[in-house]
Order: structure tokens, then C-alpha cells, then sequence
């Protein structure tokens, strides 16, 4: 039994059902009372669809992660689905994959379900930089309704985003260890997103601005998993370093077990650092030091950024920038 089969049998529209189902002043007394008989009948329970026909809302979020197993990607899931519930909003996740037309594909997906706004997670949805061929498909959504982004930078009407300043955090993580007189240091990423080329530039602009030479030597993609990065520094012809910057935690923990393996002291000889001071930072041994990316504080905006679009007539910014922080531990000097 669905709306559909309400209307039939009162032998009135969608819309008259969903106008009595939300109390609406639209409806005579009269068909009002037809379609609550047969409501009361048949024993009907609207769902979130039917009561969203009149309201022009479902109270239904869409949120698009390229991979929900990334560590980053599921804690920012936890604490928007959290924060979107506690507002009365539903989610529909969709995991869309690196791949341009998987992206584009998720987010129409989610667009025909009649969500009222996307939430997009991850700098992936702002390509290298926002540019148009990359970032189209974002700017005609938030024609339909309001997009907004979790670490990524898409400028348009109807887009609104949440960054961590990752460029400034990581060259504040440059200048500590040269602070500490490394000047050999290595910068391990593995993707070429948004925010993997502003990590690039910090750490790139912190030995500009201490007078060390930036080497191409020193800038690793040295695969996607723990080992793999392991396995890469202790295989790979590399120039002598003495400190290392990573773009993700699972690196930092795959340079820690390089170190174990060469019997290289931490962080006597080799200082690491982290990013996104996940779980991974507290789990390996030393533990890691790592930037804080503030999830929770992206999110959490990001909930309220959605709410005061959603609800209220109240101007929000196009863009909140936070501050990275790093985390001390065990694998840099105190």
C-alpha cells in the first residue's frame, strides 16, 4: 500500500493525499475526510516520499565519498550522518570512485532520489583545482539544489565549502623539523587531488622560506597501502633524508616500518609526521605525529551550513577555511 494506491482508491490526486497527510489548508473538508477513511482503512503509514510531495522537502540528504573504506572518508560519514539526524534530516550514501564518470553518475543518482541538498566529501570533487572541465557536473546540481563540499574548493552560486588550510599546515610541519636542523626532507603523497597539491605547496614553500633547494628526488608517490610504502622506500635508490612529511597517515605508518626494517632510530635519526591524525597515528608503534584536519569541525559546519541554507533566510559564507593542527607524539623531537 503506497500513496499512489491512496489516491486511487479515494479518487483523488498524489498531491490531495500528500496535502491531507501534511495538514495542508488546501483541501475541502469534505475530500479531506474521504481520503482520512480510507487512510484509516486501509491502515496507511506515509513514508518520508509521500510527506515531502507538498512540503517540497524530504528532509533526505545525499552524501558522495569516493571510498568509504579511507579512514578519512568513513569519520567524516559518522559525523555528518550523526549531525544531519539529530536535525531530522535522512542520508543516502552513494561511493562514487575516483573516476570522472562514476562522480558525475553518483551525483545524478542521487539528484533523481529528490534529496534536498549533496553533501560531497573529499578534495577528489574539486579535481586539480575547480576548473570547469572537472567541477561542471558540481555547478549544474547546485542549479537543482544546494551542494556543499567537505575540503574542497568548486566556486559557484549554490556551493558551499568546508576547508581545512592544508597548503599552511604543512609548512608549518616543514618549518618545525627544520627548526630541529633536518634538511633532508621527503614528501610522500599519493594522489594528485586539490588537497594533495596544496599539501605539495606547503611543504614546498617551507624549504623555500628556511633556504633549502626543493629536490624533485624528494617527492614519492609510493602506492596506496602501508607495505606498499614500506616496501617502495626500502627498494627504491633514494637520496639520504632525515625526516619525513606525509600527505595521509597510512604513509607516515609505511615509513615507520621502513625505519624498523633499516633499524633507523625514531625519531633520533628520522622525525615523521603524519596527516589527518586518524587512528593510524595512535595504532603503530612509536606512536605518530600527525596534522589535525579537524573532521569534526568540517562537518560539523557543514551540518549547520546545510541547515541554515535549508531552513532559514540567514546569508552563509561561500567558504570556511580551519586551521590544521598538528598533534605531537613519539616520532618527532619533542
Amino acid at each position: 500500500m503506497n500513496i499512489y494506491d491512496i489516491a486511487s482508491m479515494a479518487g483523488v490526486s498524489i498531491a490531495t493525499v500528500s496535502r491531507v497527510l501534511n495538514g495542508s489548508e488546501k483541501v475541502s473538508e469534505k475530500t479531506r475526510a474521504r481520503v482520512m477513511a480510507v487512510i484509516e482503512k486501509e491502515q496507511y503509514t506515509p513514508n518520508l516520499f509521500a510527506r515531502g510531495l507538498d512540503q517540497g522537502t524530504i528532509h533526505s540528504v545525499g552524501i558522495v565519498v569516493p571510498d568509504i573504506s579511507d579512514l578519512y572518508m568513513s569519520d567524516c560519514v559518522s559525523v555528518l550522518e550523526k549531525g544531519l539526524e539529530k536535525e531530522g534530516y535522512s542520508c543516502i550514501l552513494a561511493c562514487s570512485g575516483y573516476d570522472q564518470k562514476s562522480k558525475v553518475s553518483s551525483v545524478q543518482m542521487l539528484l533523481d532520489k529528490m534529496v534536498d541538498a549533496l553533501i560531497l566529501v573529499g578534495s577528489t570533487y574539486a579535481g586539480k583545482g575547480g576548473g570547469p572541465e572537472e567541477t561542471g557536473y558540481i555547478r549544474a546540481a547546485a542549479g537543482k539544489i544546494p551542494v556543499f563540499i567537505v575540503n574542497g574548493i568548486v566556486d559557484g552560486p549554490g556551493i558551499y565549502c568546508n576547508i581545512c588550510n592544508d597548503r599552511q599546515a604543512v609548512y608549518e610541519a616543514a618549518s618545525f623539523l627544520i627548526s630541529h636542523g633536518r634538511r633532508n626532507i621527503l614528501f610522500l603523497t599519493n594522489s594528485r587531488s586539490y588537497s594533495a597539491l596544496q599539501k605539495l605547496q606547503g611543504y614546498k614553500e617551507g624549504l623555500i622560506r628556511h633556504g633549502i633547494p626543493v629536490s624533485e628526488e624528494r617527492i614519492l608517490f609510493p602506492g596506496d597501502r602501508i607495505h606498499a610504502v614500506r616496501d617502495y622506500l626500502l627498494n627504491t635508490p633514494l637520496p639520504a633524508f632525515d625526516a619525513v612529511i606525509c600527505a595521509e597517515d597510512f604513509l607516515a605508518v609505511g615509513a615507520v616500518k621502513y625505519a624498523h626494517a633499516r633499524g633507523i632510530r625514531i625519531p633520533e635519526d628520522l622525525e615523521i609526521i603524519g596527516y589527518n591524525n586518524s587512528s593510524l597515528a595512535i595504532s603503530c608503534e612509536p606512536e605518530l605525529t600527525s596534522i589535525n584536519s579537524r573532521v569534526e569541525n568540517l562537518c560539523t559546519n557543514t551540518v549547520d551550513f546545510l541547515v541554515r541554507r535549508l531552513e532559514t533566510d540567514e546569508p552563509i559564507p561561500q567558504a570556511a577555511d580551519f586551521s590544521g593542527i598538528l598533534t605531537f607524539r613519539q616520532t618527532t623531537l619533542p
